[in-house]
């Protein structure tokens, strides 16, 4: 177990290393020049065709097909997660309030990495049984015409599935409702029973609850994280002095190029901004291939709301919450350290509130993450063994509920970043098909 520890820490420092992060900044630069700052020159054209148009985009058609407000529900529910409960507090605790700005960074230039992604899904989907099917395995096998890399992608994701899809969460939701006194094999028991109650019903059934779950858990977060900023309100131009400051903390240890506050604040600020947003890592396109919009354009824009919404504006909310409360300086991490802030204005309402609302951002994530991996595992399997797959996926759920999973965790964070490599190598390579004059002739020129 030992070695497998060191393996494990030797290869997830190359996947999450520095060249890593400098590619996945790199490409989303690339493609924002590319698509000439759509997502920030256009700003109103995106968001009219997305957040001002909930209710046309929720009809879907019959059948395995999903609006594109499900398509981005899903992907949300698989984005908005622990990562911005949790990764947030994270990338503050290791990395200092500069992390924030630099989770911006990866979010601003992510949301045409996220969009180039959806573009690219949509052109090289095909049709099964009915139903779209899309995704990085697609357009590099199509696209590239690379078979064995696209192979690898689905290998990636289908044990990124099980693990940082599954097993980490339903462990989160399993020690929040301890602290109701629920134990950890009954919370097992009934969440494996309503996550298979779910995943055998098809995308069709997992995005009418993450259409529901997602605005709702949405709504109720931000008041209360509203509440907390706002009962400490006088300290919000304290907190961006802070995250401004110590993003470009430049007093170097040893003599290092970078400062070491600001090389750690590039570091854990990029790379909890990609964990929570999944902007390069190939995942989101699963979803949003399924979408029964005939316009990739169209739905591109919705990836670019995705990693808005997630990052932009709920991981800034959080970060906001545990600077304003000075739940930085308490010395906490994790869990602990996003808990204090609430607990700090909401009392023992703010534990609970806490709690309940990992529950709820793991539960969705539980269900959004069956889907990528059930795609991933068709496509290795030409279709067949789904329902085992879902039935083992069931099973996966109590067993990560029941044990200890930090080596799991850490493993899963690994696959997860290996998804990045193929996905990336796919992109640049058919950067091609995504074209500022085709986003103008079939988005901008409608207007």
């Amino acid at each position: 177990m030992q070695r497998i520890t060191e393996i494990n820490a030797f290869v997830n420092n190359i996947v999450w290393g520095k060249y890593t992060l400098v590619i996945l900044l790199g490409v989303g630069i690339f493609f924002t020049v590319k698509l000439r700052f759509f997502p920030v020159v256009h700003f109103g054209t995106w968001w009219k065709n997305t957040a001002m148009s909930f209710s046309k985009s929720k009809k879907s058609s019959a059948g395995e097909k999903i609006s594109p407000f499900q398509a981005v529900a899903t992907a949300l529910a698989g984005s908005i997660g622990t990562g911005n409960i949790v990764g947030v507090a994270n990338a503050i605790a290791l990395g200092g309030a500069g992390a924030v700005f630099w989770m911006w960074v990866a979010a601003f230039f992510g949301m045409s990495t996220v969009f180039a992604e959806n573009v690219l899904g949509m052109k090289y989907r095909i049709k099964k049984n009915g139903k779209y099917v899309g995704g990085p395995m697609y357009y590099i096998e199509r696209g590239m015409k690379c078979k064995w890399l696209a192979v690898i992608f689905a290998v990636f994701c289908t044990l990124a599935a099980f693990g940082m899809g599954n097993m980490t969460q339903s462990n989160s939701v399993s020690g929040a409702l301890e602290n109701f006194g629920i134990s950890p094999k009954i919370s097992g028991m009934i969440l494996a029973v309503l996550v298979g109650g779910i995943i055998f019903g098809g995308i069709d059934r997992i995005s009418k609850l993450t259409e529901k779950l997602v605005p709702f858990m949405a709504v109720i977060y931000t008041i209360a994280v509203l509440i907390v900023i706002g009962v400490n309100f006088r300290e919000i131009p304290n907190a961006f002095k802070e995250i401004f400051e110590q993003a470009f903390d430049l007093k170097s240890v040893a003599g290092g190029f970078m400062g070491y506050g600001m090389s750690r604040a590039v570091k854990y600020g990029i790379s909890r901004g990609v964990f929570s947003n999944e902007a390069g890592l190939g995942s989101s396109p699963i979803v949003h291939s399924a979408s029964d919009s005939d316009e990739p354009y169209q739905q591109g824009m919705w990836g670019i709301f995705q990693v808005f919404v997630d990052t932009i504006v709920m991981c800034t909310l959080m970060a906001l919450c545990i600077l304003t409360t000075k739940a930085d300086k308490t010395g906490l991490d994790g869990i602990e350290l996003s808990t204090y802030s609430f607990e700090s204005v909401l009392g023992i309402v703010g534990n609970i509130f806490i709690s309940l609302s990992i529950v709820m951002f793991a539960f969705a994530t539980l269900v959004s993450w069956s889907y990528y991996g059930e795609r991933s595992f068709e496509y290795l399997t030409n279709g067949k063994y789904i329902k085992i797959y879902r039935v083992i996926y069931a099973v996966v759920v109590y067993i990560g509920c029941i044990m200890e999973i930090t080596l799991v965790w850490e493993i899963s964070d690994t696959f997860n970043g290996l998804m990045a490599i193929p996905n990336l190598t796919a992109i640049i390579f058919l950067s091609g098909e995504v074209s500022y004059r085709e986003l103008s002739d079939k988005i901008l020129s409608k207007r």
